[in-house]
Parts: structure tokens; C-alpha cells; sequence
């Protein structure tokens, strides 16, 4: 079997495992380059790219407050994950022209969650035949962008979709 070293995931491994909000990735606002991943903040929410993408575009809407279910959400905080999911929907339709997109919320380990006890939505855009050889037969993704290059892509967009809200 060959093997794909990725000692950088560790810190991702680690900090998952996490029970508490204060070892929480999504809470944890001294992350280093954090705040470089976050393409908006809204008022209970905001959106984020995924440091491990499925594929390029990966976003995650997360609730500010560190809350693990949807049955625990406010009306507020409801609203505005659907409200900013729908923009990261737009968002990601204009900027890569995805033939579909995968939309998700894993509550639970045993349901997917790397992030078990803290809210978030997955949108991970898809192409036809985006699982190729790679990753049938080495278990390995291979991305053609860079976070910075998709983030520089997306905020705009972002940004242009709450300007033209208000």
C-alpha cells in the first residue's frame, strides 16, 4: 500500500477531537490563519473555506455561538446559516460554474462529523467526473487551486451579494 504523508493535519486531528468551545476550530479565534479562511461574517454566522477541501470551493457556514445541533439554534441563527448558504450557493455557482453541489450537515461522528459539537454547513461544488483515478485508487484528491487563489475568487462575490441584500 503506498501512503500519502500529510503531517500537516495533525493540528486539524488534534484540535477535532475537542469537546470543550475553547479547543473548538471553529471558536478559536487566535487559529493562525484563520481570519484568512473566513470570506464573510454576518451577524450570528459566517463563512468559511474548508482547510481540507473536497474539492475547491468547499465552504462551511458555522454559527458563531459553539452549538452542535440544529434543535439548539435561535430563530436568528437559523435564518442566517439559510440565508448565507444560499449566498455560498450563488456564490459558488457564479464563480465556478458547478454542475451540482453537495449541501450538507453531519450531526454525529457516526453520521460524518469531523467537527462533532459544533454546528456547520457543508457546500462542496461538483463537476462531472471530479472523482478520477486519484482517488479510486490512491484515496488522494488532487485540487488545481490554492486557498488564497479561491478565497480571492469567492469574497467579492460574497461581498457584492450583502451590499446588493441591504
Amino acid at each position: 500500500m503506498e501512503r500519502l504523508w500529510s503531517p500537516w493535519r495533525l493540528a486539524y486531528v488534534n484540535g477535532a477531537s475537542g469537546g470543550s468551545d475553547s479547543g473548538c476550530i471553529f471558536c478559536r479565534s487566535d487559529e493562525p490563519g484563520r481570519d484568512e479562511l473566513i470570506l464573510i461574517r454576518g451577524r450570528v454566522t459566517y463563512v468559511i473555506l474548508n482547510l481540507f477541501p473536497y474539492n475547491n470551493g468547499h465552504l462551511m457556514v458555522v454559527p458563531n455561538r459553539h452549538v452542535a445541533t440544529l434543535a439548539s439554534t435561535t430563530g436568528d441563527e437559523q435564518a442566517e446559516l439559510m440565508r448565507l448558504t444560499r449566498h455560498a450557493e450563488m456564490a459558488l455557482t457564479e464563480a465556478y460554474t458547478p454542475q451540482g453541489i453537495n449541501i450538507g450537515i453531519n450531526l454525529g461522528r457516526p453520521a460524518g462529523a469531523g467537527i462533532v459539537d459544533h454546528l456547520h454547513v457543508h457546500l462542496v461544488p461538483r463537476w462531472n467526473g471530479d472523482t478520477n483515478f486519484m482517488t479510486a485508487i490512491a484515496d488522494t484528491r488532487v485540487l488545481p487551486e490554492g486557498l488564497a487563489a479561491t478565497r480571492d475568487r469567492l469574497q467579492p462575490i460574497f461581498e457584492r451579494l450583502a451590499r446588493d441584500e441591504r
